[in-house]
């Protein structure tokens, strides 16, 4: 900063030479104090500015306005003043280096549990830009975008992404795989899909185990009537239900061939199937699932799977019973379940060629079959002593049963047309084959717990898994659900986690059904059907858990006595715990969310979906929210229940969707967590005459 100029005319030796001097001392002395008055303010204000030269001083020392700057001179007043000024300013720096110093190692120094809560709190501020974003581009597309989704054309009714076999034959798939799923070669279409004419609810469990609704599934009568198979017969009672009831004499076969089964094993009968370790089951090609809902009754879970149908679903049929089903084939991809994960396997004339390439389906239902697990065959080929067997049948078994061997599987027994086979529970098994005989043994690298729709692979998997405990050597059922501290080792957990996660679930369990249980007596009215009973039983059967972590939501529902059964699904971006939930007792899938769950529309009565938008919003997804959405839409029965629970801003901007899909939304507050809400939301039942009226 430059001294002013003072423009009064300065006559030499005159007598004001005095008052000239006097004068311009007592300027030079203001100018001084008030220059270093400005130097402390702007020292105090920018601290790291007095480290660079002063601009205001041009070069050489000359001024602004022509006049030579002062030089600085050792003992004047102005040299005492500049030096304190630069100490004052030293000392500024020094301060402002001490206290970064400090944060410094404040940060460093912080806490595990400080670090989580800074965590979360980025976590949320970048939340909530995404969702500020998401918002912005919402009202940018105008109101058009915030309009409500149309209802599906009727054809959409038992309509089934990813699974078209027609345009799968047109696109030359053949040989059984065009049943292949196929997601992504047809255009996504978000509409509601209406249920059919004269729809009605599901009959509560049990009774809706053994009678349903003719109008809410895709058969004909004629196909009723002529289903005459040990899994598939049921008859009309009329012209409005179907009856699967065991009391029939035409049913009691279910019975005794169970009973069978059992006796083959060495069991008095299949109540003792959960002493000898079973207790989940893969049904292959079930029927309509009468195995299943027999064997239930002794706390053995059964998953259905069968080829996608367009007419008479098996899977269709055994859900709309309240059986766990789902659409898979055996065809060229492997199951979307880890390895070891079944205790037993059965197929009662199920319509797989099993000689057919190589052996290579028994190869999966090796890989799928936990150590000592057993597969069961039922079928016309096994019976050598059959009038009606050809050649080639003949020659079909044959194959069947030396394969078996080659698999290190034992064959325990055989009677009319079923063999019970036992895989090995010794892995050395595989070692002491001749060399040459069977599959060789899958690398160290091979991925057997992520096999998401991988093609089959022609090696025995799992032998070399930490997870090979045989059937017999784990805790029976239902024990079985809470899994020893080595047990938990091997998938890098400790008992206080599990133990923590499954005390939040059960009062979760609590919550979820002291809220529910008035909305489903007292908001709407009486289902057809028996009596309802009082809260909380029966309210929900089909329940599918869209991120499952450890299973715990599923735990906590059976330990309240829920009569449920539920889908744990384990998506595909996250941590993979399914094995986990497969060796627990329960039954879950592997499933990537941006692609269409495989099974019918109207399946579910409650979907629960926890963590799981916070998980989504992370990746780089191929699918919006409203895909998402429009999928659980789909899988919902009308009436069905939604529960999303996830962090404040991602509930309510999920609640503004809700409004789209015409669903009935509340947004609920978590006491025990302030940084999480609740959204209930439920489907409306819209009827199509009414719609078309």
């Amino acid at each position: 900063m430059s001294r002013p100029l003072h423009r009064g005319a300065r006559i030499s030796g005159s007598n004001n030479d005095l008052w000239d001097s006097q004068m311009k001392e007592k300027t030079e002395k203001e100018e001084l104090d008030r220059r270093g008055s400005d130097q402390s303010y702007f020292a105090l204000r920018f601290p790291f500015r007095l480290l660079l030269p002063d601009n205001s001083t041009p070069k050489n020392g000359i001024a602004e306005n022509g006049f030579a700057s002062d030089s600085l001179l050792v003992g004047s007043p102005r040299s005492k003043h500049r030096i304190t000024m630069l100490l004052l300013k030293l000392s500024l720096v020094l301060i402002v280096i001490l206290a970064l110093t400090g944060s410094f190692w404040w940060a460093i120094s912080i806490s595990t549990t400080s670090r989580g809560h800074i965590f979360r709190g980025y976590r949320r501020l970048q939340e909530q830009l995404v969702l500020d974003l998401w918002d912005i581009g919402e009202l940018s597309l105008g109101s058009s975008r915030l309009k409500e989704l149309e209802f599906c054309p009727q054809d959409f009714e038992n309509h089934v992404p990813c699974f078209n076999v027609s345009a799968n034959l047109a696109l030359g798939y053949s040989d059984g795989n065009e049943y292949d799923r196929l997601c992504g070669h047809e255009p996504r279409q978000n509409c509601l899909v209406l249920p059919p004419l004269n729809y009605k609810i599901p009959l509560r469990w049990p009774t809706g185990r053994d009678v349903i609704w003719f109008a809410n599934v895709k058969i004909t009568a004629q196909e009723v009537m002529s289903s005459g198979s040990l899994t598939k017969r049921m008859m009309m009672l009329d012209e409005e239900q179907i009856s699967f009831r065991s009391a029939s004499l035409m049913f009691d076969g279910i019975e005794d061939y169970s009973h069978q089964i059992a006796e083959m094993i060495g069991l008095r009968n299949e109540s003792n199937f959960i002493h000898a370790g079973v207790r989940t089951i893969l049904d292959i090609g079930c029927g309509y699932g009468s195995f299943g809902a027999h064997l239930f009754s002794n706390e053995l879970l059964t998953m259905c799977i069968a080829n996608y149908e367009a007419l008479g679903s098996q899977v269709q049929l055994t859900l709309e019973r309240g059986l766990p089903a789902m659409i898979a084939s055996f065809s060229s991809k492997q199951l979307p379940y880890p390895s070891l994960s079944f205790d037993m396997l059965h197929c009662a004339r199920c319509g797989i060629d099993w000689d057919q390439k190589d052996g290579i389906y028994l190869i999966e239902v090796d890989r799928v079959l936990k150590p000592g697990g057993y597969f069961v065959w039922t079928s016309p080929l096994t019976n050598f002593q059959g009038v009606l067997r050809t050649k080639e049948r003949k020659k079909m078994g044959n194959f069947v049963r030396d394969f078996a061997d080659k698999l290190c599987w034992e064959m325990l027994s055989q009677q009319d047309e079923t063999i019970v086979w036992k895989k090995t529970s010794k892995r050395n098994c595989y070692n002491l084959r001749k060399p040459g005989s069977g599959p060789s043994l899958c690398g160290k690298n091979h991925d057997v717990e992520s096999p998401y729709y991988q093609p089959l692979q022609a090696c025995i998997a799992g032998a070399q898994s930490r997870r090979w405990i045989p059937i017999e050597e784990r805790t029976s059922w239902p024990s079985r659900a809470n899994l020893n501290k080595s047990e938990l080792a091997l998938y890098g957990l400790h008992p206080e986690e599990v133990a923590d996660d499954t005390d939040n679930w059960k009062a979760a369990v609590r919550n979820y059904w002291s809220l529910l249980s008035p909305l489903i007596f007292s908001d709407h009215p009486k289902r057809p059907g028996d009596e309802d009973p009082s809260p909380p039983y029966n309210m929900l059967r089909n329940v599918l858990d869209m991120n499952a972590n450890f299973g715990g939501f599923n735990s906590a529902l059976l330990e309240a006595r829920k009569s449920v059964w539920v889908m744990n699904v384990v998506p595909t971006n996250g941590p993979n715990y399914l094995p986990l939930i497969m060796d627990r007792g329960f039954v879950g899938v592997l499933h990537d969310w941006c692609e269409s769950f495989p099974t019918y529309s109207r399946t579910y009565d409650l979907v629960h979906a926890a963590g799981l938008l916070s998980l989504e919003i992370g990746q780089q997804r191929r699918c919006t929210t409203l895909d998402l959405f429009s999928e659980i839409d789909r899988l919902l029965r009308p009436e069905g229940w939604v529960i999303f629970r996830d962090t404040a801003p991602l509930i309510e901007s999920a609640r503004t969707l809700t409004s789209r899909l015409k669903w009935d939304a509340r947004v609920v507050e978590m006491e025990s967590n302030s940084d999480e809400r609740l959204l209930i939301c439920q489907k409306p039942f819209f009827k199509r005459q009414a719609i078309q009226s």
